[in-house]
């Protein structure tokens, strides 16, 4: 009977750990990276040449996840490779159905937590300790997160691989759904409380009334009615640009320097 050896797997996680963004494009997304992670899982199981080319060629189908928890998929791939290895009815349908029924409520749980969570959460704290030129800031952001990704992918790889199809009740079942859910809410609060606490913006207008000299100051007025109103219009400005007009991060940001300069100029910041 054929077994993967613990060194085999710890070779097949890093690999997609270091490279599963490396080799992006629209057409093949995370595929290349997902077939070189199987490669050395695929020579230890298969020792017919033909065979090896033909399980690398059944994993060079399109793929793509969030690749941190994501990694969870690779180990339960890496289990039905065994098990296939070892003689039962597992054909290439079974396994690319179960990759492509898994990457999709994967990525939506990856893409709450790691993007829409922790690297927000991450970086408020990171910031915070950054003021005035603090370099524990950007250490602590570095550090906490790689240490974190790192630790998550390799667990749930094992576990994964450890579970195999057993994981994917766990994983589509109504629990994850609700998982889902409270992560994508939960998301949301933080990118609002980052936002709220980081991003500043006020006018300089103000006008005179009457007679007495008295000055009303736009910025007090707005505030008057909503607070930090101006921030809350520029944050929902920015995700108008990138969520609804497929605008880039750096375009947004020139667009902003854009703003800033014709505000400056015609006396609103």
């Amino acid at each position: 009977m054929k077994k993967l050896s613990k060194k085999t797997l710890q070779k097949s996680w890093f690999r997609w750990f270091c490279s599963n963004l490396t080799s992006m494009s629209y057409q093949w997304l995370e595929t290349f990276a997902f077939t070189d992670a199987m490669a050395p899982v695929i020579k230890e199981l298969y020792d017919d040449k033909e065979d090896q080319i033909a399980a690398l060629k059944r994993h060079a189908t399109f793929y793509n996840t969030e690749p941190q928890l994501g990694s969870v998929i690779n180990g339960v791939v890496c289990g039905l490779e065994e098990e296939r290895a070892n003689g039962a009815e597992i054909d290439d349908e079974i396994i690319n159905g179960i990759k492509v029924g898994l990457m999709g409520p994967l990525a939506g749980i990856g893409d709450a937590i790691i993007p829409g969570m922790w690297i927000p959460l991450l970086l408020s704290i990171a910031i915070g300790l950054a003021k005035g030129g603090n370099i524990l800031g950007p250490i602590f952001y570095i550090v906490t997160f790689l240490v974190s990704v790192t630790f998550a992918s390799y667990y749930l790889f094992f576990k994964g691989y450890q579970l195999g199809t057993k994981s994917i009740d766990i994983i589509v079942g109504e629990a994850a759904q609700r998982v889902r859910e409270s992560f994508n809410l939960l998301g949301s609060l933080v990118v609002g409380g980052v936002a709220a606490s980081y991003v500043s913006v006020s006018t300089v207008l103000e006008f005179a009334t009457g007679n007495d000299e008295a000055t009303v100051v736009v910025n007090d007025v707005l505030n008057g009615i909503f607070p930090n109103i101006l921030p809350l219009i520029l944050v929902i400005f920015c995700w108008w640009l990138m969520a609804k007009k497929k605008i880039s991060p750096l375009k947004v940001m020139l667009i902003l320097v854009a703003i800033a300069i014709v505000g400056v100029f015609v006396g609103f910041f």
